[in-house]
C-alpha cells in the first residue's frame, strides 16, 4: 500500500489515526491544512530577504501526493 514518501506516509498516519470511517475525509483535510499553513507561512527571511520558498515546495509535495491518493 506505501508508495508514499516516508514524509507523506507520517501526515496520512497521523491524519487517519482516529479514523473510524473509511468515508471520511482525512487525506484531504490534511492536505488542505497543509496547503493553507505553507501558504500563510511564506514570507521573505528577515536576515536575507529571501522567500523561505525551499520549505514551502516540500509541504506542498507533501499535500499534492496526499490529494493523489
Amino acid at each position: 500500500m506505501s508508495d508514499l514518501s516516508p514524509g507523506t506516509q507520517a501526515v496520512l498516519d497521523a491524519a487517519m489515526q482516529y479514523e473510524i470511517n473509511p468515508e471520511c475525509y482525512s487525506r484531504e483535510i490534511a492536505a488542505a491544512a497543509l496547503r493553507a499553513a505553507t501558504y500563510q507561512t511564506i514570507r521573505p527571511d528577515p536576515l536575507t530577504g529571501i522567500d523561505c520558498i525551499i520549505y514551502a515546495k516540500d509541504l506542498l509535495a507533501i499535500a499534492a501526493e496526499l490529494e493523489a491518493r
